[in-house]
Order: structure tokens, then C-alpha cells, then sequence
């Protein structure tokens, strides 16, 4: 098995520690999850007893549970740096082995970012997400035109071949490279 490139490697740390390990604390957990499902329901206005509030908290968990039990080999609670790329790079090496909480996820981020419910992403709309993590709304904006590759909206189709360009592709050219926010690694 050869060992992750160094390119993947840090797509792969910054989606930990940006998205993922939002306490900062280098191990994702369930609090991690439970800041996340705060910040989103603030960022979207949604209170707590609201349905978008409930069905977040039902996905974000779901999707823990999911990342939990495929990647956390230790059984401690929490998902180590090693176990996170040890994941990915699995799954790099063979797609189909794609788990139903990293389809969970990329559907629940899909939809976040399309806040006008049209059945795509706008740059406007996937820059107050991102930069709702504190990437640079700026660069958010650039890294939305390249992976658009110039177009004005990506939707869910696309938008999943992004999302698997980013996960697996050692190419610094592939667009989904830009589908966090982020314009370089």
C-alpha cells in the first residue's frame, strides 16, 4: 500500500481541522458535531424546535455515528488525524467502498449551501458557508469559479463528482479541490 501523498494529505487536514475538529482539540468527537449543528441552525436562523433545527441535529449525528464507527479503530470515542486520512485513503483507492455517512454528509453540505432550494449552488451561497468556518470570503469566491470551472451554479450531480474529485485526485488542477472554500494547498 503506498502512503498518502503529501497533496492529499493536507486537503485531507484541512477538512479535519476547518470542518470537522471544530474545538480544535485534534480529535474529532460528538462536541465537535454538537458546535457544528450550533453554528449551522445560527447561520441559518433556525431555533431550537424549528424542523430544519431537528432534521440538522438528526443528520449531523448520523453522520458522526457513521464517521465513528468506520474510522475511530480505536474504539475511544474519538477520530484520530491518522484514522481520518487512514479513511480517506481507503476509500481513495477504491470509490466504491463510499460509506452512506459520507453520502449523508455530502448531501447535508450539498444542501446547506443551497439556501435558495433551487437544486444548485450559487458562489454567493457557497461563500456564507464557507466562510462561516473562517475561510476568507474572498477566497471562497475564487475557489467557487474554479470549481465551477466559470459557471454561475453547480448542482447536486455535479457537485457529488467534486466531492470525489477532492477525496481521492492527487491533481492540484482537479476542480473539486475548491469544493471547501480553500484556493490552494
Amino acid at each position: 500500500m503506498s502512503p498518502i501523498s503529501e497533496f492529499r494529505k493536507k486537503k485531507l487536514l484541512y477538512v479535519f481541522n476547518v470542518f470537522f475538529d471544530v474545538n480544535q482539540s485534534g480529535e474529532i468527537d460528538r462536541k465537535d458535531f454538537e458546535l457544528a449543528i450550533k453554528k449551522i441552525c445560527e447561520l441559518r436562523g433556525w431555533p431550537a424546535g424549528n424542523p430544519k433545527n431537528v432534521e440538522t441535529h438528526d443528520s449531523m449525528f448520523k453522520v458522526w455515528e457513521g464517521l465513528r464507527s468506520k474510522a475511530d479503530k480505536d474504539n475511544d470515542g474519538q477520530v484520530s488525524v491518522d484514522e481520518w486520512c487512514n479513511m480517506w485513503d481507503a476509500y481513495a483507492k477504491d470509490p466504491s467502498t463510499v460509506m452512506d455517512w459520507q453520502l449523508r454528509y455530502m448531501n447535508f453540505m450539498f444542501d446547506l449551501e443551497d439556501a435558495s432550494h433551487d437544486g444548485t449552488i450559487d458562489g454567493d451561497e457557497f461563500s456564507i458557508v464557507c466562510s462561516s468556518y473562517g475561510v476568507d470570503k474572498n477566497e471562497c469566491q475564487e475557489a467557487f469559479k474554479k470549481m465551477s470551472k466559470g459557471a454561475v451554479e453547480v448542482n447536486r450531480d455535479e457537485f457529488a463528482e467534486l466531492w470525489r474529485e477532492y477525496f481521492s485526485s492527487d491533481d492540484p488542477a482537479s476542480p473539486g479541490n475548491f469544493i471547501f472554500g480553500k484556493t490552494s494547498f
